[in-house]
């Protein structure tokens, strides 16, 4: 790296600008484009989550799992799935003890 002088230091700020205004382009640049959620067809979608297709139609069956249904075919949104797999996230031990509120035993009032 460059040692900046006083006498440099215009330049370095205008090449400090133009980065960063490349960069800011970039990033909103990727935030214009919306991703597409193309739809999965059943062996997709049981590839997608680590099960076996019987499996995925059990679980259709029972009204477990986000679906999609034209006709006699089943569609499924990666997004929708994703959403699905986060709703069954167990709570840590840490996180149960915040949202339950004990009442806390008043200890100096013993019986004896």
């Amino acid at each position: 790296m460059d040692i900046i002088t006083f006498d440099k230091l215009p330049e370095a700020v205008s090449l400090l600008l133009e980065k960063v205004s490349h960069i800011e382009s970039l990033l909103t640049g990727q935030k214009l484009q919306p991703e597409y959620d193309e739809p999965l067809n059943i062996i997709k979608a049981a590839k997608f989550l680590d099960l076996a297709v019987p499996t995925v139609y059990s679980k259709v069956s029972r009204k477990e799992i986000p679906v999609n249904k034209q006709g006699k075919r089943l569609y499924f949104y990666k997004s929708e799935l994703e959403e699905w797999i986060r709703q069954g996230r167990k709570h840590t031990f840490n996180e149960l003890r915040e949202n339950i509120q004990l009442p806390r035993k008043n200890l100096t009032h013993r019986r004896k």
